[in-house]
């Protein structure tokens, strides 16, 4: 079925301040090659547009509209003449606004979908404020999509009077993070790559900066914006944003990469980051803080390791050698091509949109007759 699916969320072009954009463009691509067209909607705000690292593709158009509640109004208006609209979580700036506007506008048969792309922080900010606007808005839609969380989060959202909740997980676009030469930049024992941000802060300073002191003679490499003020250890070196057309050579080039999840995405779980699927389907070896379900989608001990706390990472840098790293990317490489892609994802997205328009046709036409 060829659906017309608007997306009102932070930047498709940018990935500035923005870890949503990866993931974006892996599901809005792929389902472009399933025959969908997916117009998405971003303001022009926190000045991404002038961080740009894309053109504006073919597999979507993108509408970049002033961060005004006149263009927001503007915005939902347009957005609801689709099939499909899907206010995503995150937009940063009116997203009160747009989500009454996805919900008071459009046709009957439009289904309206609301995309969580941080479940963890969402929840606990609707379960600390009895008047959150999404308490109200939530069981209006027609479902809710969570990039992770697995049934922790299903059973919160359900609780909230979701109709469905049904995560849709990180994954990797071959065509964009793949294996690619080493580059000698980024060159180094064990790496990070992620802003600094504040419930992430305290467990890299766990589990690389500790670590890197555990081990003064490696060498590390960070990653990043927000750090410049932080007290570094000797040995590791500080590079600032990445932009993503060099993140295969950054995962590639070390020895090993670290994923370092944040407080809320450890704490519930069943939430890979981007950077796992990145790092993976580079072929990087992947070594990861401690989370449930990581099983879920790679082998511990095979295709990744996890690290409990600095210690186990700085035992794992000591007896890592050269031949186990290649063979733990491979491994990893090999699991996300044949299990992990955003093309399995989104063939998920589509039975679900299909499935929730059948429904809502069903319905409405039921509802014509009745009258």
């Amino acid at each position: 079925m060829s659906l017309k699916i608007s997306v009102l969320g932070s930047s498709l072009l940018s990935s500035y301040w923005n870890g949503a954009a990866t993931y974006y463009r892996g599901i809005i691509r792929a389902l472009d090659r399933l025959g969908c067209r997916t117009t998405f909607y971003e303001p022009d705000a926190f000045d991404r547009q002038s961080h740009r690292d894309m053109d504006p593709p073919s597999w979507a158009e993108v509408v970049v509209y002033p961060a005004t509640a006149e263009a927001v109004q503007n915005v939902c208006r347009e957005a609801a003449g689709a099939d499909i609209v899907i206010k995503a979580s995150g937009v940063g700036v009116f997203d009160d606004e747009l989500m009454r506007g996805t919900l008071i506008e459009g046709h009957p048969r439009l289904i309206r979908i609301f995309w969580d792309v941080d479940a963890p922080a969402t929840l606990s900010a609707m379960a600390a404020d009895l008047r959150h606007p999404l308490r109200a808005a939530v069981p209006q839609l027609d479902a809710v999509l969570t990039y992770g969380g697995g049934p922790p989060v299903i059973a919160a959202y359900k609780r909230f009077g979701a109709r469905q909740c049904i995560p849709i997980y990180n994954a990797l676009d071959p065509k964009t993070h793949h294996p690619v030469a080493h580059d000698p930049k980024y060159a180094c024992d064990l790496a990070f790559l992620g802003n600094r941000l504040p419930d992430r802060e305290n467990r890299v300073n766990r589990f690389f900066f500790q670590a890197a002191r555990r081990l003064p003679h490696h060498s590390f490499l960070l990653g990043g914006a927000g750090w410049e003020s932080w007290q570094l250890p000797p040995n590791v070196r500080h590079i600032g944003h990445v932009p993503t057309q060099d993140h295969n050579a950054f995962n590639v080039s070390p020895r090993a990469v670290i994923n370092i999840a944040r407080d809320s995405m450890a704490d519930i779980g069943f939430s890979p980051a981007t950077r796992v699927f990145e790092a993976a389907g580079a072929g990087a070896c992947l070594i990861t803080d401690a989370w449930e379900g990581i099983d879920m989608f790679l082998r511990p001990g095979t295709e990744i390791l996890v690290a409990r706390d600095d210690a186990d990472v700085a035992r794992f840098l000591s007896q890592l050698t050269s031949k186990q790293a290649r063979d733990i990317g491979q491994a990893a490489l090999q699991r996300v091509l044949r299990d992990h892609t955003y093309d399995k994802r989104a063939r998920i997205v589509l039975a679900i949109l299909e499935q929730a328009l059948a429904k809502k046709v069903s319905s409405t036409t039921a509802e014509q007759v009745r009258a």
